[in-house]
């Protein structure tokens, strides 16, 4: 069976009104980034930290996935389908696709400060001070801040190499390490990136470039 690896990002969950760090009226204008989304954030204001992604998780909670999610759940009939996505929400899930990879954790889960092992998923929807893992630590939201190390770097160069095809969607590749994952895609394999702003990259191949939104741009993708 033919493998699709899909690398999304945040443009890919934009069209259910997920908001961005990035776009114009995104969150960078709301908050500062190292206030937020860093390790010395949560030193200095966990409360601030956790109140942050308690918005977010809510905000979460009201949205749905879109019709570029339910196209790229839907390439699982004919296709080995892979996603490696930035992005912290569920809706690749909640769409139906099975194999999923979050590069940057996931919004609906805590993890533990003294052991990255515990991960657990938040039932209630808010994080607070005082919710304590099993180890007896202060949990944490499970994400990936600014500064941190990337643990599911290893797996998704694997996983990208392996793919027939890459569907690049919604990402303007200027996030790394993730963005450097093309720098793995093999010469021969073909890549379509699907935005409205083509981002610039140095991966070589047969690269095809649809200048639609997400949801658009999949519609019109051709697997053959």
């Amino acid at each position: 069976m033919k493998s699709i690896v899909v690398f999304s990002g945040a443009g890919m969950s934009a069209e259910s009104g997920i908001m961005t760090f990035r776009d114009m009226g995104g969150l960078w204008e709301r908050y500062d980034v190292t206030e937020v989304a860093s390790p010395e954030a949560w030193e200095k204001n966990p409360q601030l930290v956790m109140d942050f992604y308690n918005q977010r998780r809510k905000q979460l909670l009201q949205c749905e996935p879109n019709k570029g999610h339910t196209l790229i759940a839907g390439l699982e009939k004919d296709y080995d389908v892979q996603i490696i996505t930035q992005n912290v929400d569920d809706l690749h899930e909640r769409a139906g696709s099975t194999k999923v990879l979050h590069l940057h954790g996931e919004l609906k889960k805590a993890r533990s400060t003294v052991d990255e092992s515990l991960v657990y998923t938040l039932k209630g929807g808010e994080l607070k001070l005082g919710d304590y893992c099993e180890k007896g630590s202060q949990l944490r939201p499970h994400i990936v801040w600014f500064g941190e190390a990337v643990p599911a770097m290893d797996q998704a160069i694997s996983l990208i190499q392996q793919g027939d095809m890459v569907v690049v969607v919604g990402t303007s590749l200027q996030v790394y390490p993730a963005a450097g994952l093309l720098n793995f895609i093999k010469k021969t394999v073909p890549i379509v990136v699907i935005d409205p702003d083509t981002p610039k990259f140095s991966a070589a191949g047969n690269i095809t470039a649809i200048r639609k939104k997400a949801s658009e741009g999949l519609q019109s993708l051709s697997t053959d």
